[in-house]
Order: C-alpha cells, then structure tokens, then sequence
C-alpha cells in the first residue's frame, strides 16, 4: 500500500548503492539495553534534522527487540510524505552527517559515517514499513520465534559473507515465516 497522493516525480527504477558490495565483518553481540539510547539519540538528531517535515520515525531491526543478539547497527525507519521528494529529507539527513549509501525504488538508506546506525527511509504507508513493526512486535512478544531467528542468524554467521545484503538475503526464509505466524496471531 502505497501513499495516494501524486508524488512530484517519478521515482528512480534502478538500485545504486553508493561504494559498492561491502563485506560482513561483525559478529552478533549481546543485546545491549544502549541501542534503545542510540536510538532515541538518532531520533531526536533525525526530527531536528527534518523539523520542517512530517515524518514518523521507529526502531526496526534486531536492536529494537529485547533480548535478541544482533549485529551492532541500529536500524531507524522513517516515514515520508513522498519519497520523490528528496529535497524534502534527503538534504537534511545529509547535512545532520548521515552518509547515503542507497538509492533504489521506494528506498534510501542513509548512516553514519562509523556505520552504526542505517536509517531507511520509505514513503508513508509503504508496505515494508508495516513488515517491519509487524516483525519487530512479534519478536518482542514470542520468546520462541526471537530465539529461532537469533539462532538462524549465528548460523549464517558462522559462514564468510562478501556482501552484507546476501547475508540479510539468506535469512529471508524465516523472516517470512515468522512474519506469517505473527500475521495469524493478530486479531
């Protein structure tokens, strides 16, 4: 589901990732109660950043779930009114010092210079949005599924990864179901 309003220009049709492939050199660590501080951190910088834009702004990814090991990179979504409309947020993340590092349909991803913190920016409304929180709630709420996923991820990681994305690539098939399982537990 995507925003209804007209965006002001056609989005780009290709992936450009800035720099190119990067291989996975961290491990999972612990979950650590200070990405919730990072995130909050980054929030505030994000929301000042875009002060003159509407925007909603969340923890996503395994850093957003308690208890669960992650890699060290806090993941922030943020909603826009048109993703078109990079004049609308992209200067501002880029002038708060996050780096872009994706340009692709629907997409940018920005970060930190360290690479500690990856924020996604989608249109509101967007669909991957919605996959997102529906993932991260049931992870917080079904101890079952967050120790699958975990233990799905130290098995990925055991092996040699020359591409971040190929490594989140492989774990697409239990993300699914756990998503599955999380859409049947709704109301």
């Amino acid at each position: 589901m995507m925003n209804n309003s007209k965006p002001r220009r056609p989005d780009v049709t290709t992936v450009e990732i800035i720099g190119g492939p990067e291989a996975l050199e961290i491990g999972l660590s612990s979950y650590d109660a200070r990405w919730a501080e990072v995130y909050l951190y980054h929030r505030r910088r994000i929301l000042d950043a875009l002060a003159a834009v509407d925007v909603d702004v969340e923890h996503i990814g395994s850093t957003s779930v308690p208890g669960l090991a992650a890699k060290p990179i806090v993941d922030i979504v943020v909603a826009v009114a048109d993703i078109t409309a990079e004049e609308d947020y992209l200067d501002g993340l880029l002038a708060a010092g996050y780096e872009l590092r994706v340009r692709e349909p629907g997409h940018r991803l920005v970060r930190t210079p360290t690479r500690d913190v990856h924020v996604h920016v989608y249109e509101r409304g967007d669909v991957a949005v919605h996959e997102y929180l529906l993932f991260r709630d049931h992870l917080r709420t079904h101890a079952d599924d967050r120790a699958l996923y975990e233990s799905v991820k130290r098995d990925l990681l055991s092996q040699q990864w020359n591409d971040m994305n190929d490594y989140a690539d492989a774990k697409n098939d239990v993300i699914l179901a756990i998503k599955t399982r999380a859409r049947s537990a709704r109301p």
